[in-house]
């Protein structure tokens, strides 16, 4: 274990940022690490406890504990080995995961103080690529067998890396224009810079698993021996109201796709918040992201809304005790930067012109009332995968809408499915998760 007793002795240090003030100008990263001694004091904390519950609270299963100690001792290659026997890319789930690890920490039944798990993570795995220990590994032998993988999202490039390191041929099919799926299309720069999946991307390629983007698939693949649905799951939750076909009324996604282009220089966004006061629908992160968007838009006002009511400042442990993910309060990176949020909000209808001007909502049941908004962006989750590839090769759906896919395998022969396609919407760490449990599941399949 780390320093005996140092989780009594030294502080949790909270992840640096920089200043809102400042990263609402750009779209670099605004997360940053902490200094070296800081962060060896940071793994000190971790009591390597006899049953370590951030294993359970991990989908990964991540060695937490190993490589906290391994940090602690300025073992840093040794703790990305361990760090990537269990996580294909740390460095995606350290910049955009939010812990569910730490909320099952045993120190964090001192609510608060749990070991900082997702900055030692990352702080591991971008030393790994700094001082260049991370280089593509391909396989010893080659199976002969092939694979088709559909969709470049974080499941199906960690399907694609471990089926290809099993020694089978693979070839990912993606129909935007780059790979990454909502990695690098969904997700802002400020949270992870492209750079950073486009590395991976290219470790892939070098490993020899075949790119192919802009491929729409439409139906069943010829010349592969299983094919793997990572299609994720796209199909944006509505909002059925009068007014929701004027102008000016978009899915986040339409939103912060053009966002994302934009800013990669590949595309003039046709959706913009310059000057206009946005509305976004929807509290999650999704939501946050929209909010951030508007702000380095220079958006007149964004408000964030949230049907539910608002939850305790502290953990319910009547609901959610320890070491579940505490249904509590928390204030996201998006409105640090500025903006208004409410909670308990009914959207009843949307008004204007041919475009939007306002919303109107009621607030916890009470009386109607109207905002001005000239851009409405809906971030209410996602209901499934999109049906026609699924109804063009006849795999059936649960109840769900989601791939029917009991260990992986749908009721098509040869065909399979993980990610949020087959679990529904989810966290990137599930999704990684899924991607190497079906390549194993397709491996067995194979052999």
């Amino acid at each position: 274990m780390g320093e005996l007793g140092a989780f009594m002795k030294i502080k949790r240090a909270e992840t640096p940022e920089r200043p809102p003030s400042e990263r609402v100008g750009d779209h670099r990263e605004f997360v940053r690490t902490l200094p070296l001694v800081e962060l060896r004091e940071q793994g000190a904390r971790c009591m390597e406890c006899g049953v370590p519950f951030c294993h359970g609270g991990c989908p990964l299963g991540n060695l937490i504990p190993e490589w906290n100690d391994l940090v602690y001792r300025d073992r840093f290659r040794e703790a990305l080995d361990q760090l990537h026997r269990t996580n294909n890319f740390p460095e995606f789930t350290g910049r955009l995961c939010p812990a569910p690890c730490e909320a099952a920490c045993v120190l964090e039944i001192d609510e608060g103080n749990a070991v900082t798990i997702k900055q030692i993570e990352l702080a591991i795995v971008d030393r790994g690529w700094d001082e260049g220990w991370i280089a593509p590994r391909p396989p010893a032998r080659r199976t002969g067998k092939r694979v088709a993988v559909v969709g470049s999202g974080p499941a199906g490039l960690a399907c694609a890396q471990q089926l290809n390191r099993a020694g089978h041929w693979v070839t990912i099919f993606e129909r935007d224009e780059a790979g990454g799926g909502l990695l690098r299309f969904g997700v802002p720069d400020f949270k992870i810079e492209k750079r950073v999946v486009e590395r991976r991307i290219g470790q892939l390629r070098d490993e020899g698993v075949e790119l192919r983007f802009g491929v729409e698939v439409d139906g069943p693949l010829d010349g592969f021996d299983a094919t793997v649905l990572a299609t994720g799951s796209r199909v944006p939750r509505d909002l059925p109201v009068p007014g929701r076909a004027l102008g000016g009324v978009h899915f986040a996604m339409e939103y912060l796709y053009g966002r994302n282009r934009a800013v990669a220089g590949t595309a003039d966004p046709a959706i913009s918040a310059s000057g206009k006061h946005v509305i976004v629908v929807g509290g999650g992160d999704t939501g946050a992201d929209c909010v951030a968007s508007a702000h380095r838009e220079g958006a007149a006002s964004v408000t964030q809304i949230e049907l539910l009511d608002e939850p305790p400042a502290t953990r319910p442990d009547d609901l959610t005790p320890w070491p579940l993910w505490p249904m509590k309060l928390r204030t996201s990176y998006a409105l640090k930067e500025g903006g208004e949020r409410s909670f308990s909000i009914s959207t009843t209808g949307l008004s204007g012109n041919g475009s939007v001007q306002q919303i109107h909502w009621t607030r916890s049941s009470e009386t109607e009332e109207s905002h001005p908004a000239q851009l409405v962006l809906l971030a209410m989750g996602f209901v499934g995968p999109e049906p026609e590839l699924l109804d063009a090769l006849g795999v059936g759906r649960d109840a769900r809408g989601n791939c029917d896919a009991p260990e992986f395998r749908t009721n098509v022969p040869g065909v399979f499915a993980a990610g949020d396609a087959r679990r529904g919407q989810s966290l990137i760490v599930w999704a990684i998760d899924e991607g190497r449990r079906c390549a194993r599941a397709v491996d067995a399949y194979l052999s």
